[in-house]
C-alpha cells in the first residue's frame, strides 16, 4: 500500500492509446465516473491516436515520448496499456519518477520483472496495481457468493476452461515474444479468478503445452496448468486454439456439492437438501468494472486498502510461467511466492 497520500483530482496519463478496444479511452471514462480523476496526458507513438485522445478528451497533453511526459506533464498516475513485454521496463521508469502505476493484466512476463516493479514501488513508496478488472465480472461474482454462502462445501476441485479451435489471432495474440505465450491473455484472467476461489498456498504446479497445428504463430496452440494447494486442492486451467470439444467453462467440486458454469448467463449448482439431491440454476450477477478505479481512488485518497495488490498479480504471473517450465522439464516444480 502506497502511504504517501494524493490530492483531488488524481491527474492520470495513460501510455498507449491504441485503438485496439479503445481501452485508453475506456481507462479514462472508468476513471471520470468515479470522480476522482482527471485526464491530463496521452503517451502513443501514433500521432492519429493523439488527436483522437484531444477529441475525446479536451485538453489532455499528449506526447509521442514517455520520457517527455514524466518531464514536462504534471500527472500523479499512470496507466500503461501497452504490449505485454514492455510493461515492466515502463512501468519502473514510471515509479521510479515517482508516479502511481496501473499496468493492464498481465502485469508483465517473468516473476523477476514483477518482483524488480514491486522493489521499484516501494522505494518510491508509489502505489502499484495491475488492472484485473474481471474480477468483478458477474460471474465471478456469482460464483464467489455461492461458494461463500457454503452451498457446495469445501472446494477441492476445480477444472477451468477457455478457447476451441481456430487460429490464435494476429500480432501479440499470435506472436510468443511480445504476449510472453498463449497463458498471457485470458489464462491471466483465468489463473486470477481461480487464486480467488481457492485463497490458499500453492504447493506444486504441473504444466502440459502443445505446439501441434499453427505453426505460422509462435504462441503455443494449448496451454494446461494444473495447480495443487495447501489442502489438496486441485485446479486444473486449460487454454486451448486446437480443442474441437469444449468443456464447461467452470466446474467445481465441493464437499457437499458443485457449480457447473456453460457461459450461458447461469451457474447450474448442485447440492444436498435434507439428503436429496437438488439443482437450481443462480443467475449471474451485474458486472461491476468500475468498481477497480473506484478501489483505486479510495486507496490514493483515503487510504482504503488496494483491492489488487501487486503481490496478488505475481502470484498469477508465478503459475504461468511455472507452468511452462514444468512443460519443459516434464515434471511438477514448486511456486515462487505461492
Amino acid at each position: 500500500m502506497a502511504r504517501r497520500k494524493t490530492k483531488k483530482p488524481v491527474r492520470s496519463a495513460v501510455v498507449g492509446y491504441g485503438a485496439a478496444f479503445n481501452m485508453g479511452r475506456a481507462h479514462f471514462n472508468w476513471m471520470v465516473e468515479t470522480g476522482a480523476f482527471q485526464p491530463a496526458a496521452v503517451c502513443d507513438v501514433d500521432r492519429a491516436r493523439l488527436e483522437a485522445a484531444q477529441k475525446e478528451f479536451p485538453g489532455v497533453a499528449t506526447f509521442t515520448s514517455m520520457d517527455s511526459m514524466l518531464k514536462r506533464a504534471d500527472v500523479d498516475l499512470v496507466v500503461i496499456i501497452t504490449p505485454h513485454n514492455s510493461h515492466a521496463g515502463l512501468a519502473i521508469k514510471c515509479l521510479n519518477a515517482g508516479k502511481h502505476v496501473i499496468v493492464e493484466k498481465p502485469m508483465c512476463i517473468t516473476v523477476k520483472e514483477a518482483t524488480a516493479m514491486i522493489e521499484a514501488a516501494k522505494k518510491k513508496d508509489v502505489m502499484l496495481s495491475v488492472f484485473h478488472n474481471r474480477r468483478w465480472d458477474g460471474d465471478h461474482l456469482a460464483i464467489l457468493e455461492v461458494i461463500n454462502s457454503g452451498l457446495i462445501g469445501d472446494v477441492f476441485h476445480l477444472e477451468a476452461c477457455g478457447g476451441g479451435y481456430g487460429h490464435p489471432g494476429k500480432w501479440w495474440r499470435a506472436n510468443k515474444r511480445i504476449s510472453g505465450g498463449a497463458f498471457y491473455d485470458w489464462g491471466a484472467h483465468f489463473v486470477d479468478w481461480v487464486l480467488r476461489i481457492i485463497p490458499e498456498k500453492m504447493t506444486a504446479v504441473t504444466g502440459f503445452f502443445h505446439k501441434r497445428v499453427w505453426h505460422d504463430a509462435t504462441n503455443e496452440d494449448q496451454v494446461e496448468a494444473m495447480i495443487r494447494f495447501e489442502s489438496g486442492a486441485v485446479a486444473d486451467v486449460q487454454l486451448s486454439h486446437i480443442a474441437m470439444a469444449g468443456k464447461p467453462r467452470w466446474r467445481i467440486l465441493g464437499t457437499k456439492g458443485a457449480i457447473v458454469d456453460q457461459n450461458d448467463g447461469y451457474l447450474h449448482v448442485h447440492t444436498q437438501v435434507k439428503g436429496y439431491s437438488a439443482h437450481t440454476d443462480v443467475k449471474y450477477k451485474d458486472g461491476k468494472w468500475g468498481e477497480y478505479y473506484r478501489n483505486i481512488g479510495d486507496h490514493l485518497l483515503k487510504g482504503e486498502p488496494l483491492a489488487v495488490t501487486a503481490e496478488s498479480a505475481r502470484r498469477v504471473i508465478a503459475v504461468i510461467e511455472t507452468a511452462e517450465k514444468s512443460s519443459k522439464a516434464g515434471r511438477s516444480l514448486p511456486v515462487p511466492y505461492p
